[in-house]
C-alpha cells in the first residue's frame, strides 16, 4: 500500500510541475505584484515596516532569479581580453545587505551587530589568497566565473559576486568589483544538566578576519566511568598564501575517539588547476561498538589504535582535441597514492579474519576523465544563497597493490558519475556507479558494487513561494566482507530518524522521497522550509536483498536557517516508523542541527578504495 501511495505522490508532483509550467510566468508575475503590494501597504508606518522586515526578506525579488534563468551563459564573456585596471573589494555587512541588491541598507540593529561583533575578512587576505587574477591581467571569463564559485564555496563567506565595470575613457580596460558578504563568525553550542554534566562549544569560522577557522568543544560528565572530561580542537587554514593549499590540525581527546593529526591538501579546484594532492599523518584511537552480522543481538566492544600516513599527487592534462568544448571543460587526470596503517590495538586478526584491521601499506594509481562546469541555481539545499550546481561526467580507473602482514594482494576499481539538467526544464538528474575489489590468487576480497541516483525537480511555484521534490535511490552490495564489516540502514545511510545498530547486512537498497516547501516568511532572520518525507529500505546478509523486511519511515518537519550564520540548519521532525526492532513506539520526534548538503562534484581526487557505505 505504501509503495502505491509513494508512486501516486511522485506522479502527482510531476503532473503538477507540467501543469504549472505553462502558467509559470503569469503566476510569478502575479505573485510578485501581490508581494510588492503587501510591502507597499506595510511600509506606511514605522511599526508596520518593522513587522515586515522581521517577517519577510525579498529573497525571490532580488534580481538573482533572472540571472539563474541565464545559467547557460557566462556573464563575463563580453569582457574577455580586457585588461584589469583596478580591483575593488567591497565587503557587505553580515546582516541586512545582499550581493544582489547593493542598495539595500540593514536595520540599525543589524548594522550595530555587524560592526560590533564581527570582524570582516581582511582585504589583504582576500587579495592574497582568494583571487585568481591580479591588476594588469587580461580578463579570462572562465577564471572569473570559477573564482566567483570558489568564493561562495568557502565556509567563511555567505555569498559573493564579481562585477566587471568597463572604463569609458579607455575602451580596452575595465575595473573589477568583488562583492563579499561574510558569514557570522562566532557560533556557540552547548547543553547543561548540572555543574557535573554539561558541554560547551565555540566555532570561530573567521579568526580575527583571517578566514582561519577554530572549533573547540569541551564536555564534562563526572558519572562517566570511562572518561569524565572530553575535549577537541580543530584549526583550519582555508588557503595558505596564493597556493590554494588548505592546512588543518586536529587534536581530539574524547570518550570514543582520540586523534592527533595534520593534513595539507590541494584539490583540483577548477579545470585549469594542474596539480593537486595531499599529505596527511597522525594517530587515531577508537572505542568500537559493533555487532556480529550473524548474531545481531549481542554488542561487541573493543578498542582500536593505529598510526598512519597518506600521500597522493595528481596531474591534470587538457583534452587533446583543441578548439572544442571538450578541450575547454574536459581534463585527463593521472594520480598516484601511497599510504600505510600500523595497528597497536585491534581485535583478533588472521589470514581470513578482520581484514580491515590488518597492518598494511598500499600503492594506488588512477587514470580518469572529468568534464565539468557549473550552473547557478537557488533553493536546492540552501535557503536563498547562490548555489553552484555541478554539471558534467566523470570516469576513472584505479589499479594498485597492497602489502599486508599476511601477504600481498591487488586492487582494481572503476567509477562513473554523470549529472545534468534535464530537457524541457524537468529538473536535475545525477547518477553514480562504483565497482571495486581486492584480488588474491584470483579470488575477490572485500569487494563493493554500489550505485546511486538523485533527482531534483525544478522550482515549482506555489502561492508566494516555491517547492521542490527530491528523490534518492541507493544500492550497495558487499562482496566477501568480514563479520565486523557491514552496512547499516540508519539515518543518513537510509532511513532518517532512527539509530539502530541491529539493522545491518552486506546488501542494502533504499529509496528516499522528500518534498520541501520554501516559505516566503522568515523568523528573526531565519528562513523557514516545511518538508515531508518517506524513506523505505531493505538490508540483509542473505543472497538477495528482497529477503529483507521492508523498513519504513514517514513524517514531516520544519527547517530554519539563516544563511548569514555558519551554524547548522535547525530541524524539527516528527516521524512514524514501521518494522524497526526494539522500537517501543512507532512515533519519534527530534530537534537537531542538520548540516546543509552539497551536490557531488565531478573533480577527480585521490585514487581510492571503493568504500562500503
Amino acid at each position: 500500500m505504501f509503495r502505491y501511495l509513494l508512486l501516486f505522490l511522485f506522479i502527482s508532483t510531476i503532473a503538477l510541475a507540467q501543469k504549472n509550467d505553462g502558467r509559470r510566468n503569469g503566476r510569478m508575475n502575479m505573485d510578485s505584484v501581490r508581494y510588492t503590494n503587501l510591502k507597499i501597504r506595510m511600509s506606511k508606518t514605522k511599526f508596520s515596516r518593522s513587522v515586515y522586515r522581521l517577517l519577510f526578506r525579498d529573497v525571490y525579488n532580488q534580481g538573482n532569479k533572472g540571472e539563474v534563468k541565464a545559467i547557460e551563459t557566462n556573464p563575463f564573456t563580453p569582457y574577455e581580453g580586457m585588461v584589469i585596471r583596478k580591483i575593488i573589494i567591497k565587503q557587505l555587512d553580515v546582516l541586512g545587505e545582499s550581493v544582489y541588491d547593493t542598495t539595500r541598507v540593514g536595520k540599525q540593529v543589524e548594522r550595530f551587530l555587524s560592526k560590533s561583533f564581527h570582524t570582516n575578512t581582511r582585504e589583504r587576505i582576500i587579495r592574497k589568497s582568494f583571487l585568481m587574477f591580479s591588476e594588469g591581467d587580461e580578463i579570462q571569463a572562465s577564471v572569473l566565473r570559477d573564482n566567483e564559485r570558489l568564493l561562495r564555496k568557502n565556509g567563511t563567506i555567505t555569498d559573493a559576486r564579481i562585477i566587471v565595470v568597463p572604463r569609458t575613457d579607455v575602451t580596452w580596460m575595465a575595473d573589477i568589483v568583488v562583492l563579499i558578504q561574510d558569514s557570522w563568525s562566532y557560533n556557540f553550542s552547548g547543553g547543561f544538566n548540572s555543574f557535573n554534566r554539561f558541554n560547551l562549544g565555540l566555532n570561530n569560522t573567521n579568526v580575527n578576519g583571517t578566514t582561519h577557522q577554530q572549533l573547540t568543544r569541551i564536555r564534562l560528565d563526572t558519572k562517566d566511568t570511562l572518561q569524565k572530561f572530553q575535549f577537541r580542537t580543530i584549526y583550519t587554514i582555508p588557503y595558505i598564501g596564493k597556493t590554494f593549499i588548505t592546512g588543518q590540525a586536529n587534536f581530539i581527546y574524547e570518550r570514543d575517539r582520540k586523534e592527533q593529526s595534520i593534513v595539507f591538501s590541494r584539490a583540483f579546484l577548477t579545470t585549469e588547476t594542474k596539480y593537486a594532492g595531499s599529505i596527511e599523518a597522525g594517530h587515531v584511537a577508537l572505542r568500537q561498538y559493533k555487532r556480529n552480522i550473524d548474531s545481531t543481538l549481542q554488542e561487541i566492544r573493543y578498542p582500536t589504535s593505529y598510526f598512519y600516513y597518506d600521500i597522493w599527487l595528481g596531474r591534470s592534462f587538457k583534452f587533446p582535441f583543441k578548439n572544442s568544448s571538450l578541450s575547454e571543460k574536459s581534463r585527463l587526470v593521472f594520480a598516484l597514492r601511497h599510504n600505510k596503517f600500523s595497528y597497536t590495538e585491534r581485535p583478533e586478526v588472521n589470514v581470513d579474519l578482520n581484514k580491515i584491521y590488518w597492518d598494511r601499506s598500499a600503492t594506488l594509481m588512477s587514470l580518469g576523465y572529468s568534464n565539468r562546469s557549473y550552473k547557478r541555481d537557488v533553493l536546492i539545499y540552501g535557503f536563498g544563497r547562490t548555489e553552484d550546481v555541478p554539471v558534467g561526467n566523470l570516469f576513472s580507473m584505479t589499479l594498485g597493490s597492497e602489502k599486508t602482514e599476511f601477504g600481498q594482494r591487488g586492487y582494481a576499481g572503476v567509477q562513473f558519475a554523470s549529472g545534468n539538467y534535464l530537457p524541457h526544464n524537468m529538473g536535475y538528474l545525477y547518477g553514480l556507479a562504483n565497482l571495486g575489489s581486492y584480488f588474491k590468487k584470483g579470488e575477490a576480497q572485500q569487494g563493493v558494487i554500489s550505485g546511486q541516483g538523485n533527482y531534483i525537480s525544478k522550482l515549482i511555484p506555489f502561492r508566494y513561494s516555491y517547492f521542490r521534490q527530491f528523490i534518492t535511490v541507493r544500492y550497495t552490495h558487499g562482496i566477501r566482507r568480514d563479520p565486523l564489516d557491514y552496512l547499516n540502514i540508519s539515518n543518513s545511510q537510509g532511513i532518517r530518524g532512527i539509530n539502530n545498530d541491529q539493522l545491518i547486512g552486506t546488501k542494502r537498497l533504499t529509496f528516499g522521497f522528500e518534498t520541501v516547501y520554501f516559505s516566503e516568511k522568515s523568523l528573526l532572520g531565519f528562513r523557514i522550509a516545511y518538508y515531508t518525507f518517506a524513506d523505505i529500505g531493505l538490508v540483509t546478509s542473505k543472497n538477495t536483498v528482497w529477503k529483507s523486511p521492508l523498513y519504513q519511515g514517514y513524517g514531516f518537519g520544519i527547517r530554519l536557517r539563516n544563511e548569514n550564520l555558519s551554524i547548522n540548519t535547525l530541524q524539527l521532525r516528527l516521524g512514524y516508523y514501521i518494522n524497526i526492532p526494539e522500537n517501543s513506539s512507532p512515533f519519534r520526534y527530534a530537534i537537531e542541527g542538520n548540516t546543509p548538503l552539497r551536490l557531488k562534484d565531478f573533480d577527480i581526487s585521490a585514487p581510492a578504495i571503493v568504500p562500503l557505505q
